[in-house]
């Protein structure tokens, strides 16, 4: 008990002389070792990669696991598993949830009802877009999001650990050195003013024996701040070559969070791969069910399409002596006869596309728009409007054209 008593009294006194020293420098009356350029530069590298891995691994929780609530609940749900030492079940993604819910309100409407059947392809498509989406979380999580946990959560502890450690050994520096100051500086006016008593409230207490002369005792007391100046710097010394093998090992983390990166690349890439894949086939299956029943807002109708294609998929336009399609009619019902008022018509907020003019054409009213081969406009369809025509804009200009003077592009 008696020890620890002691101990805690010396720990006590360690803390008091350290947070002196450390008030004393910020309010600029004591001096204050600096650390060489190179470590100051090593410790600034740190901070910085400290932050910004930090705010990666962040970012990319989030932008894996969007909702904070769900996020939060699910790394509870790791915690305790992983302290259980056990295996932390596969999660539902929401593609999958969705894709379910659409399985299931098929059964309901009925799997041979149009609606239904496309209910099943569709919530089909979304459980594989799912399946794709979880092994992707999970790749990232171990290829990506791991490294930089480790490094967040171990090494940085241990730099910081250092640090701190280092931080005390300059202050414990930084004390001696006031010290052997003050001691020189008391030798020398007690060398001065011959024997004098010493300041018993200037200096730790000792057995000092009260004949001798001041000169001896502040000799002595010199030599033992010496002493222990040499064993501060010795100890900081080595404590500062400790942090900076630390320090400089940031650049194989650099290293390795590069590859990390690039192997959270390739799993994204595979990831948006495979989900168009995943779509192109929906689509493709979609069309083959649905057949014309669901019209496309750019199709082209069979006299069209085939003035816009010539022989080996080569433009009507690309053909030596070919001549301009004639206009096409205008039903006398349609909308556009008279009811359509083309200066009202707005472009839809999607659905707008690029064209290339094949050929040059002059408008026969003012509710159609002059064009001029190879230049491009956009162009989009509105309600109603016959299937032949379609509006084209160009800058402030806008009126109807003729699909079959037009070359969509993708």
């Amino acid at each position: 008990m008696d020890f620890n008593v002691k101990k805690l009294a010396s720990d006590a006194g360690v803390f008091f002389t350290r947070a002196v020293q450390f008030t004393e420098e910020k309010l600029g009356q004591a001096e204050k070792t600096e650390l060489d350029a190179h470590l100051e530069n090593l410790v600034a590298r740190g901070d910085c990669t400290k932050n910004w891995t930090e705010k990666i691994f962040r970012q990319t929780e989030v932008l894996l696991q969007p909702n904070p609530i769900d996020s939060t609940g699910a790394r509870i749900e790791e915690f305790f598993y992983e302290k259980l030492d056990k295996k932390i079940p596969l999660r539902t993604t929401n593609a999958e949830l969705l894709g379910q819910h659409m399985l299931d309100a098929a059964k309901d409407f009925g799997p041979g009802t149009p609606y239904g059947s496309t209910l099943t392809t569709v919530g089909e498509y979304q459980k594989k877009l799912g399946g794709a989406e979880r092994e992707f979380l999970q790749t990232s999580a171990i290829n990506f999001l791991t490294p930089l946990r480790n490094f967040l959560e171990g090494d940085w502890r241990t730099i910081s650990k250092e640090r701190r450690l280092l931080e005390n050994r300059r202050l414990d520096l930084d004390v001696c050195k006031a010290r052997v100051k003050k001691a020189k500086l008391q030798e020398a006016k007690a060398a001065c003013e011959g024997d004098a008593a010493p300041d018993f409230q200037e200096t730790r207490p000792r057995n000092y024996v009260l004949s001798a002369s001041a000169s001896a005792l502040w000799s002595e007391e010199l030599d033992k701040s010496e002493h222990e100046l040499r064993v501060a710097q010795t100890e900081f010394d080595r404590q500062a070559e400790v942090t900076r093998l630390l320090l400089e090992g940031i650049s194989s983390t650099h290293v390795n969070h590069l590859r990390c990166l690039h192997e959270f690349v390739e799993a994204q890439a595979a990831y948006y791969a495979q989900c168009h894949l995943y779509m192109q086939e929906l689509q493709k299956e979609l069309r083959s069910a649905n057949g014309d029943s669901v019209p496309n807002a750019f199709a082209v109708s069979p006299s069209s399409s085939g003035a816009l294609a010539g022989p080996s998929g080569l433009s009507s336009s690309s053909l030596p002596g070919a001549s301009p399609p004639p206009r096409p009619p205008v039903s006398p019902g349609g909308r556009e006869s008279g009811t359509l008022k083309i200066e009202e018509v707005q472009p839809p907020a999607t659905g707008t596309r690029k064209a290339k003019v094949l050929y040059d054409y002059d408008a026969a009213d003012t509710s159609e728009l002059s064009l001029l081969a190879d230049e491009l406009i956009t162009v989009y369809t509105v309600p109603g409007m016959d299937p032949d025509w379609l509006v084209g804009e160009r800058g402030n200009q806008k009126g109807k054209v003729p699909v079959t003077y037009l070359e969509l592009l993708s």
